[in-house]
């Protein structure tokens, strides 16, 4: 999975592992600077005086702009070196989350997250297709689960430690708290990530000769509706917990580290998988979050079925990031940055599209829309995969 048409040399890391693992810590950042609200959701709408429906634009506006953010960083960063734009949107970062933690009202606040958009996009864009400049070929989908393994941490420790530091010392020490990691990543990033030049940049003709690709098309309509499955329901995961399943607030935290250790174990489990099997995989994904709102609907309204649903919840949704990206990586070999910003686009107007959707669903009819709505989303998944099936993938 090389990409020779942009690559000079391969980064001559002296210890890759070490560089993978703060590329991951990079994803883990910005992943869980983008969730942190979910945990966070209600305290922050009541010291801004909004609505929790309306809170969620926390979640949307990011995801909008990221989707906007991926392409156009990657085709205005030309030739630099990747290294350099990395460490400019990890400081870009900082300072976001030092500003929400300043954020007088709803208006500040989401200019803050307007830059988290633009972080978000461009390290998920230029991270995903880094694996393979910095591992042997066979040892590529263990590094990619590494680099993804990024977002599946950030909900067993990100989120719920955003919550519980939220909930001990209140919502800005959180967003404080993620300025503080943000730095030392970026410090990090100084010490151990080598030089990643390009011979040549990404060009919007790139883009659009991609667009014709059937593979590609299809991983991306894959990527908008499971994301969205998804986000429509977690984005309000804590009313979901609170008034579907009667989970207490003190338990909260709890829930979320087991949520997330399903997730890392979905991802380091699916990515492996994923590069040997990329449609199998995918299914399988599809598959777990089609059962996870039924299975709320059905079972979740008690403490110990919530439990279960969100062990199976985390152990699906792990896999997307790293499934997904495998499936665009085996559709554009020659095209990894142009498939990888495509990807971290149509993932966000996921993400957007679902908290906004979430968000309606949830004021005007509660969280049985929101359930309903995924369940049909990831069932539309599923058929596109069965469709899919004769790709080459």
């Amino acid at each position: 999975m090389s990409n020779p048409s942009s690559v000079t040399t391969e980064a001559a890391a002296r210890h890759p592992w070490l560089a993978v693992s703060a590329i991951g810590l990079a994803t883990f950042s910005v992943v869980t600077t983008e969730m942190l609200p979910v945990g966070l959701l209600t305290s922050i709408a009541e010291a801004l005086g909004s609505s929790t429906g309306n809170t969620g634009w926390l979640i949307s506006l990011p995801a909008m702009l990221a989707a906007v953010s991926a392409p156009l960083v990657v085709i205005a960063a030309g030739a630099l070196d990747r290294r350099m734009i990395l460490r400019a949107l990890l400081g870009l970062l900082l300072l976001a989350n030092l500003a929400s933690a300043l954020a007088p009202n709803m208006t500040t606040m989401l200019m803050a997250r307007a830059l988290v958009g633009l972080c978000m996009g461009g390290i998920w864009a230029i991270a995903g297709g880094l694996a393979a400049r910095l591992v042997p070929v066979h040892r590529i989908g263990l590094a990619t689960s590494i680099i993804f393994g990024g977002v599946a941490a950030a909900s067993v420790l990100g989120v719920p430690l955003g919550t519980l530091i939220g909930d001990a010392f209140g919502w800005r020490a959180a967003f404080a708290s993620m300025s503080l990691l943000s730095g030392l990543v970026l410090a990090l990033h100084l010490g151990v990530i080598p030089a990643l030049p390009v011979a040549v940049g990404v060009s919007a003709r790139m883009f659009l000769q991609q667009l014709g690709n059937r593979a590609l098309q299809v991983g991306l309509l894959l990527t908008l509706l499971l994301v969205a499955a998804h986000f429509t329901v977690f984005t309000f995961l804590r009313p979901l917990l609170g008034t579907w399943s009667g989970v207490e607030t003190r338990w909260m935290g709890a829930l979320l580290f087991a949520y997330g250790i399903a997730g890392i174990a979905g991802n380091f489990l699916m990515g492996p998988l994923a590069a040997r099997r990329t449609w199998p995989t995918v299914v399988a994904i599809s598959v777990g979050l089609l059962l996870t709102p039924l299975l709320w609907l059905s079972v979740g309204t008690t403490f110990n079925g919530a439990i279960w649903v969100l062990l199976l919840w985390g152990l699906a949704y792990g896999g997307v990031s790293v499934g997904l990206m495998t499936w665009m990586m085996k559709a554009t070999p020659r095209a990894m940055e142009v498939a990888g910003a495509l990807y971290v686009g149509m993932f966000n107007i996921g993400i957007a599209l679902g908290a906004w959707a979430g968000g309606w669903l949830l004021d005007h009819n509660g969280i049985p829309g929101n359930l309903w709505v995924a369940a049909a989303l990831a069932l539309a998944a599923l058929v596109t995969c069965a469709c899919a099936r004769r790709l080459p993938t």
